[in-house]
């Protein structure tokens, strides 16, 4: 039988239930996703860094874990907030259950809380932090009390690479790749560069540190901006590059690239009372008119009011108005708030990756390159 754990809120509230996974308390900023699959992507995906991720649909696990849906080198999050776990997977591919996969990089998970009531608290009140434990809740209370803040923490330090490499784990690249393109490693997801590569492109990953003379110096033909956990604005030391780069060569930016671009740009960006995590985010294009579903995660938004001239919000969320993409009049660049790779999620909006590289063509053309 299963210990009896505690999350504990940094509002006091303190919610029953009992462990699954490691053995071990896992602090953080807790917050909701919507999504009804998806789950392995989700522990993988490094955005979720410094975080104990709630999932609102309530059974989880019963497909098991498997080797092709892993979005990253490890667990990203700090625990796993669930209302019934699945002992029991049913699936050709399952090699582990929920609970072996996250004892196995020791993280802890709590189940049997009621995630509805979590879920509308954090809705009312916004994110908070918390505490997963077996200990007291009045032990738990005051250790939360005395630990380091998400909003104050430089996460990306702590998931991106510690060297370059090229992505070579999928279908080859053909003899002669139709672009190199750049990304630069501040949280990204593998099927960023597994779609970049089914498009006949040489893909680099570099990581989030690399100066811009270092970037420009592999000669890319276009530069992408990749997702990642935490406050934009403790990244200066990237953004400092990124200024160095628009306008040299072609860029693009998801979810943290996007807000990074655009505060490089002299944009502002803020907190979100609760953010937006799921699979079925409304967007709008407002060139065409047409609605995207989307998938996100994330917890900070661009601020409309404060773009620059010449920077333009080309989508927008339909549910709370919030930016969801950027252009720009001059420069070669494009941005979104949402997750073209999904991982969980739609996959209408992989085209994104085809307006990128058609956005290359037009540079290299207008050069005569």
């Amino acid at each position: 039988m299963a210990d009896l754990a505690y999350l504990v809120l940094e509002d006091g509230s303190v919610h029953q239930g009992e462990t699954f996974g490691a053995d071990t308390a896992g602090h953080g900023e807790v917050i909701f996703n919507t999504s009804m699959t998806g789950y392995q992507e989700v522990l993988t995906d490094p955005s979720y860094a410094g975080q104990l991720v709630t999932l609102t649909y309530p059974m989880v696990g019963n497909y098991g874990i498997n080797r092709e849906d892993i979005e990253s080198r490890r667990i990203q999050v700090r625990g796993l907030i669930v209302r019934e776990h699945c002992d029991q997977p049913s699936h050709g591919n399952s090699e582990l259950t929920l609970h072996e996969y996250l004892k196995s990089q020791g993280i802890p998970g709590i189940a049997g809380v009621d995630t509805r009531a979590i879920t509308r608290r954090l809705r009312d009140q916004g994110v908070m932090m918390g505490l997963i434990t077996t200990e007291s809740p009045e032990s738990a209370k005051a250790k939360l009390a005395q630990a380091p803040r998400y909003d104050d923490l430089d996460l990306v330090s702590t998931v991106t690479t510690d060297k370059r490499y090229t992505w070579d784990s999928d279908a080859s690249v053909a003899e002669t790749p139709k672009y190199r393109i750049l990304v630069t490693d501040s949280g990204l997801k593998y099927n960023i560069l597994r779609l970049l590569k089914q498009r006949g492109c040489e893909v680099i990953a570099v990581p989030a540190t690399t100066s811009a003379e270092e970037i420009l110096s592999l000669q890319p033909a276009g530069v992408l901006m990749s997702p990642g956990p935490g406050d934009p604005q403790l990244l200066d030391y990237v953004t400092d590059n990124v200024k160095q780069l628009l306008g040299r060569v072609p860029m693009m930016g998801i979810c943290l690239g996007h807000q990074l671009i655009a505060r490089a740009m002299g944009a502002k960006t803020y907190k979100l009372k609760f953010g937006h995590r799921g699979a079925n985010h409304p967007v709008k294009d407002l060139i065409t008119g047409r609605v995207y579903i989307t998938a996100q995660n994330h917890g900070y938004a661009v601020d409309a009011d404060s773009l620059p001239a010449g920077l333009e919000v080309s989508l927008l969320n339909l549910n709370d108005n919030t930016v969801e993409g950027l252009t720009h009049r001059d420069i070669p660049l494009l941005t979104i708030q949402y997750h073209s790779e999904a991982s969980p999620g739609p996959r209408d909006n992989e085209y994104v990756f085809d307006n990128f590289l058609e956005m290359i063509g037009k540079f290299q053309a207008g050069r005569g390159g």
